[in-house]
């Protein structure tokens, strides 16, 4: 069964890792998903959209890392 976690936990820092190397930056925090909302006042939605959906990833995999934890 360790061994499996540890796979999972690799698994998830691999994950982690690509969201900070891809093209569209991953905020660190949640103010800074806001923040940048506020500042482009609708412009590049798209944009906000694609940091959003990174930003509830890296959340999720967070979660699953604190559980296995």
């Amino acid at each position: 069964m360790d061994k499996a976690v540890n796979n999972i936990q690799d698994f998830i820092q691999d994950e982690i890792s690509k969201l900070d190397r891809s093209i569209v930056a991953t905020p660190q925090y949640r103010d800074h998903l806001e923040s940048f909302a506020k500042a482009n006042m609708g412009n590049m939605d798209l944009l906000l959209m694609q940091m959003a959906m990174n930003f509830g990833y890296k959340m999720a995999l967070e979660n699953v890392q604190t559980e296995l934890s």
